[in-house]
């Protein structure tokens, strides 16, 4: 028996060296760890169960029958973030580059059906240099195989991709279809063709680093969700997310013990707003001041800032929020920030994670650009996602809610809970300014009465009085008491029962 132990232990101890320590020892001079320590900075301490650990790749020809690493590139199994399920899968660059083969595909493929049926999320930390290539359509089915199960699991189980090293060619779908994707810096890089590809076929001259770098997908593609320093960082960031999350679609997301007052006044909100109409302020100080010990955790930081995505906690438990950032383009809506937004409603919904937006929008950016580039259908895409969601829905509009942009956002009509509006709120068709010299177009060379009328316009529309006497505004709260009145309106909410007419799904307008 203790040979056999013995035979085990020294099978196990070369599983674990993977590729071999040469390139051990390469991978952290890249400033990279190896799959394995990713897992156990990711993991609770000593909660990693392994699967698979000695399963190898099948294939014979190119001599590759002489070349057997247990494990075969990816290191699979399950084990616990604070104490709460996940399964995770990790790509070993040491073994033939982390390359994808059809038992390496199998591995995966076993773990994200163990997730989906015990109600439990992903977690993929992506480091491979695509398809093994020895293994031709073989290891194309293998992607395939992994593509129809992430499509399956969306909206079931949670989904998060971390980018460690490079993810190139049909590599790229599998994290495409999950919920979030991280990136780290100057480590890691997404692209479906490489830059030798694009210098042929476009001639091009760029480097991968440009073509699909963190830098490109957080700020450009809008394809990561963010990105961070290191290794480390990336993998403590996630785990600070998965708190946030549900570990899947029939269960409430975690509550946390806070210690923060939910009825908490913050009279420094009351002068929040300035005078100005025009001047900007940070809707940041807003979300940080209303959620718990001002924590919050923002989704792709560094795309659209014209509108924020992420979470925050009231009374422990998660609330998605989105909000209009007056800092950036006034706040208005546009094509990158109605997709923006609109993925992350519909993550919140599919995922029961009540849904808090503020609201200061004077409207959709103007331009050829925004038409040509199908501002109506991105719009719709918002409105869609607000309309179709069920969760519990709570909207304070801050200051300018105008036009259509007011429909989309979150409004009573989008079937709202509790739709508030601070003194400050202005809910209008459109400015007075624009509204004025329509109206009394007939009065525009004449300034006094141009000014006249404006001031007429505002008086009667710049304020969320109108609004409030319709019943689209359920109450004008003060902006001091906006935690307190959330808190409690979400509290009010969570038994809500809401459902949709049956479908086999809808059709929204991508």
């Amino acid at each position: 028996m203790t040979d056999i132990l013995a035979q085990l232990e020294a099978r196990r101890d070369t599983a674990r060296l993977g590729g071999g320590q040469k390139r051990i020892d390469s991978q952290h001079a890249k400033g990279k760890l190896t799959a394995r320590e990713r897992i156990e900075l990711l993991l609770d301490e000593d909660s990693f169960e392994e699967f698979d650990m000695f399963k190898a790749h099948r294939c014979t020809d190119f001599g590759m029958e002489k070349q057997q690493y247990p494990g075969d590139g990816v290191i699979t199994g399950w084990g616990t973030i604070n104490g709460r399920l996940v399964y995770v899968f990790s790509q070993d660059f040491t073994v033939f580059g982390g390359s994808l083969s059809e038992t390496h595909a199998e591995k995966i493929c076993k773990i994200m059906d163990m997730a989906v049926q015990n109600g439990a999320p992903v977690i993929g930390l992506n480091d491979s240099g695509g398809a093994r290539i020895q293994e031709g359509v073989a290891s194309l089915a293998g992607y395939a195989e992994v593509f129809q199960r992430n499509i399956m699991a969306s909206g079931v189980v949670p989904q998060i991709s971390v980018i460690m090293g490079p993810c190139a060619g049909g590599a790229v779908y599998s994290p495409a279809m999950t919920d979030f994707i991280f990136m780290v810096k100057d480590s890691s890089y997404m692209f479906v063709t490489g830059p030798d590809v694009v210098k042929t076929v476009t001639n091009e001259h760029v480097t991968a680093e440009e073509l699909g770098g963190a830098s490109t997908h957080t700020r450009k593609s809008s394809v990561a969700d963010g990105a961070f320093e290191n290794d480390v960082e990336a993998l403590t960031e996630v785990r600070r997310l998965v708190d946030f999350l549900p570990l899947n679609n029939r269960e409430k997301p975690p509550v946390r013990p806070f210690f923060d007052e939910p009825g908490r006044i913050d009279e420094s909100l009351n002068t929040l707003i300035p005078s100005n109409a025009n001047t900007p302020y940070d809707m940041k100080e807003l979300i940080e001041k209303v959620g718990d010990e001002g924590d919050f955790y923002e989704i792709q930081e560094d795309f659209a800032k014209n509108i924020i995505t992420g979470f925050i906690r009231l009374e422990g438990q998660t609330v998605g929020v989105v909000a209009n950032q007056p800092m950036v383009l006034a706040g208005c809506l546009d094509i990158d920030s109605s997709r923006k937004a609109a993925r992350f409603v519909r993550f919140c919904d599919a995922f029961e994670i009540p849904i808090l937006t503020f609201v200061d929008v004077p409207g959709f950016l103007p331009g050829t650009g925004q038409e040509y580039g199908g501002v109506i259908k991105h719009g719709a895409k918002l409105l869609f996602a607000y309309g179709e969601a069920t969760v519990p829905k709570v909207t304070v509009i801050t200051r300018k809610a105008y036009g259509g942009a007011y429909d989309v956002m979150a409004s009573k009509h989008l079937r709202g809970d509790f739709n508030y509006a601070w003194p400050t709120a202005e809910i209008a068709v459109m400015g007075a300014k624009g509204a004025t010299e329509i109206i009394h177009r007939g009065d525009l060379g004449n300034a006094e009465k141009i000014a006249a009328h404006t001031k007429d316009y505002e008086d009667r529309f710049a304020n969320p009085f109108v609004a409030a006497e319709r019943g689209f505004i359920d109450e004008v709260i003060k902006p001091e008491s906006t935690r307190k009145r959330v808190s409690r309106a979400f509290a009010s909410l969570r038994n809500k029962k809401l459902t949709n007419p049956w479908k086999k799904h809808d059709n929204i307008p991508l």
